[in-house]
């Protein structure tokens, strides 16, 4: 990933839960909060809820496939956490990507130009 680096802390993912904004579909929630650093962070959250420990890894891998593709549309400077819902379960990463550049970059833009 060029422009990212990963959202580990947990401070990070509070902070983009409740100061940030969010999207989201039935596959994933997609929630972002600026952090005023020349680099954007990705967080991935995937609970017990999607299933058995193979389908959790599948979901990750699907969702920083989807992040890579659509890396150099999105704005830089942003704490980026997607959360997998259970609707995830048989999608694929284009489903994802699709997602991304038709909703999150928007909403992204749009709070960015409201600043």
């Amino acid at each position: 990933m060029l422009f990212t680096v990963r959202l580990k802390e947990n401070k990070g993912f509070m902070r983009a839960y409740k100061k940030g904004s969010y999207v989201s579909c039935g596959m994933v929630a997609v929630y972002f909060f600026a952090n005023n650093a020349p680099y954007s962070r990705l967080g991935i959250s995937v609970s017990k809820k999607i299933g058995c420990a193979v389908q959790r890894n599948r979901a990750k891998r699907i969702i920083r496939a989807a992040y890579r593709e659509c890396e150099q549309q999105l704005p830089i400077g942003y704490d980026i956490v997607f959360v997998a819902r259970p609707g995830i379960d048989g999608k694929g990463s284009a489903d994802i990507t699709r997602f991304i550049r038709s909703r999150v970059i928007k909403e992204i833009e749009k709070k960015a130009g409201k600043k």
